[in-house]
């Protein structure tokens, strides 16, 4: 016998071989999917097999229990025998070969993922190998958003229990960066009583813990931004009569929906609505990010067919120009009307991804062709659509954060749109869209893409105000403490108020901006600080004082802004008093309530700190309550949000 026969017959003779559990997984991962191939080309849901696998239950079946099922399924048809046989020599070929010449196991690939279609969707189960090949080769518009991933898609794996965590969880988390903050602390209205912040109209957090709930799992706690949850919606505030004053401020109180002794303060500013056809002519940018980081079908594809919706919105005599950066950045389209449609759409189509990140160098020429055209009186925006990634060039955050900063003194902003997941950079996007004078949105696939780009397109790209600050003074006499939720990034100091070349946020057409504050009333037992021994007299004194002038003051509110074109600020000023306030939860107006759903289940995303035993199901309640009109589902979607939080697994820690 041979020296080679002897070793394999030693092999057979041997006590089974007990490959690592990474082997097993593999096996028996190919193996099901080697059985599905052959049961899908030999005739899907026919006969005893088919019907055995419906009767299944979904969720309690283990998974060599699965497996099992699946092969005493096959063997009751002689046609699918084969399946059967061929995976169990799969498993045990792969078994042997590993007791033969065992090596070190990469990474278990998620094969046993599968992608659950929309409620409302009809047809087979897509699997995620087919969904990526068909997003790279999109037919049209229409077939586009059907093949896109988007924020409607639920991950799931079958044949797991539901305390078991699927393999594919580890893998989408990737290295997303977020800047770290604490959540503002509890005030002393007698040691603190103002409070000052810059607007933010950002939304791109909500996107981003959108995506990460239906991938099933929980977003980082600093990926969560409350106020972009509050601003992701819109609400129903009267708006003002004039452009030249551009903001109706509004206020209204109710008791706080997690603490039962304290009240929530909603500060609401509607910006004035400026119709399409009265819009200035726009100058738009679209910079790219074509670098190998974007290949992926959440990425450039998902960007073309957004930047395909935008340009729907123009008017005809509008420019646009394309600059994409990856190893060399460079001008894709000259400046061109945007009644040019197809060669627009040409150019757009013949992107491709590949290379490093020469982000910075893309800025720069992205600005030039922006100056170039630059419309007086117009709308000068260049439009970054990246997953932040920069690598090549110009990288340090500080450097591109002043140039961009100088560069809006020219009167060229910046908006971001960041795509993808795995590489993100929010704490970079955020820091460049906030010194460009611009919005931050996240677009996790083309209903957002839609919301963000068709639906307000007027507030993205027409400011009616710039430097927005708000500034609360609380009263004494009526209020013991107060705390801002959210805003965090978005703090000023108390005299940045009034100064005008201090940078705030820029509102846009029609936004809405709402800001929420849990107050403490004056005299309550819930206060969470307790007064300093030798400056209580005195804050009594003052009380007392400050009770006989304004004695049914909560708040004063001011708001300072800028009219476009104006360098020195105005400001709009209004009262909060007991007239605002509702005496219970649920007397109190929709929109209210259900920003303070909002807000609750932003902080129970945060770990929930402040809210108690106020829970997700507290959430939903509250936020199914208060749904009102709701056009477009956003809070629709928000309640299934909340839901899947309950169940969603802890972010796994960033790939090294």
């Amino acid at each position: 016998m041979s020296d080679e026969l002897e070793r394999f017959a030693k092999a057979l003779r041997a006590a089974p071989p007990r490959p690592s559990a990474g082997a097993r997984e593999r096996a028996v991962a190919a193996a099901l999917a080697a059985f599905d191939r052959l049961h899908r080309e030999h005739g899907q849901g026919i006969g005893d097999g088919a019907r055995h696998r419906e009767q299944a239950p979904r969720g309690g079946a283990s998974l060599p229990r699965r497996l099992a099922m699946s092969f005493t399924s096959s063997f009751r048809r002689p046609r699918l025998a084969l399946a059967g046989g061929a995976s169990l020599a799969l498993v045990a070929g792969a078994a042997l070969v590993i007791h033969l010449f065992p090596v070190a196991p990469p990474t278990p690939f998620p094969l046993l993922a599968s992608v659950e279609s929309p409620p409302d969707a009809a047809g087979p189960v897509a699997r995620p190998g087919a969904l990526m090949k068909t997003a790279r080769e999109p037919r049209s518009l229409d077939s586009a958003m059907s093949m896109i991933p988007s924020a409607s898609m639920n991950f799931s794996v079958e044949g797991l229990s539901d305390g078991e965590e699927p393999s594919f969880r580890r893998d989408v988390q990737g290295r997303d960066r977020f800047a770290a903050f604490d959540p503002n602390p509890v005030r002393v209205a007698a040691e603190r009583p103002v409070s000052t912040f810059s607007v933010d109209v950002d939304t791109a957090s909500y996107a981003f813990a959108r995506a990460a709930l239906n991938r099933g799992v929980l977003p980082p706690p600093d990926a969560v931004r409350i106020e972009e949850l509050v601003n992701y919606f819109p609400y129903g505030y009267e708006p003002p009569a004039s452009r030249e004053r551009p903001f109706a401020v509004h206020a209204g109180l109710m008791p706080a929906p997690w603490n039962d002794d304290a009240l929530l303060l909603r500060i609401g500013l509607q910006g004035y609505r400026l119709e399409r056809a009265a819009a200035p002519p726009a100058n738009l940018v679209f910079l790219i990010d074509s670098s190998g980081s974007m290949d992926a079908p959440d990425k450039l594809p998902l960007l073309v067919s957004s930047f395909k919706l935008l340009l729907d919105t123009l008017a005809p005599d509008d420019t646009v120009a394309i600059v994409t950066y990856a190893g060399a950045a460079g001008t894709v389209l000259e400046p061109t009307h945007a009644a040019e449609r197809g060669r627009i759409l040409a150019a757009l189509e013949s992107l491709r991804a590949g290379g490093s990140t020469a982000g910075g160098e893309g800025l720069r020429q992205a600005y030039l062709l922006a100056e170039r055209r630059f419309v007086e009186g117009g709308v000068n925006r260049v439009i970054l659509a990246t997953d932040g990634d920069f690598n090549v060039g110009i990288s340090d955050p500080d450097e591109l954060e002043g140039y961009i900063a100088r560069k809006r003194e020219s009167g060229v902003y910046l908006s971001v749109l960041g795509f993808g997941m795995g590489n993100y950079n929010d704490a970079l996007m955020q820091r460049l869209a906030q010194n460009g004078n611009g919005a931050a949105a996240y677009i996790d696939g083309l209903p957002e893409a839609r919301k963000a780009l068709v639906e307000e397109a007027t507030s993205m790209l027409f400011p009616i105000a710039g430097d927005v600050k708000v500034q609360v003074e609380f009263n004494p006499a009526t209020v013991a403490e107060y705390r801002l939720i959210g805003y965090e990034t978005r703090l000023l100091a108390r005299e940045d108020f009034a100064n005008d070349r201090m940078d705030a946020g820029e509102i846009g057409a029609g936004h809405t901006v709402t800001a929420l504050y849990e107050v403490t009333p004056a005299g309550s037992d819930a206060r969470r600080v307790e007064p300093l021994r030798y400056r209580r007299e005195a804050a009594e004194a003052g009380e007392a004082s400050a009770a006989g002038a304004f004695a049914d003051e909560i708040a004063f509110v001011k708001v300072r802004y800028k009219l476009p074109g104006s360098a020195t600020g105005a400001e709009i000023a209004r009262a909060v008093t007991v007239a605002d306030a509702f005496g219970s939860v649920v007397s109190a107006p929709e929109d209210l309530r259900f920003a303070a759903a909002v807000a609750g289940f932003g902080q129970l995303l945060r770990g929930g700190r402040y809210t108690g035993a106020f829970g997700y199901d507290d959430v939903i309640a509250l936020a199914q309550g208060a749904r009102g009109d709701d056009p477009f589902g956003y809070r629709a979607g928000f309640v299934g949000l909340a839901r899947l939080a309950k169940s969603a697994a802890a972010m796994a820690p960033p790939v090294e």
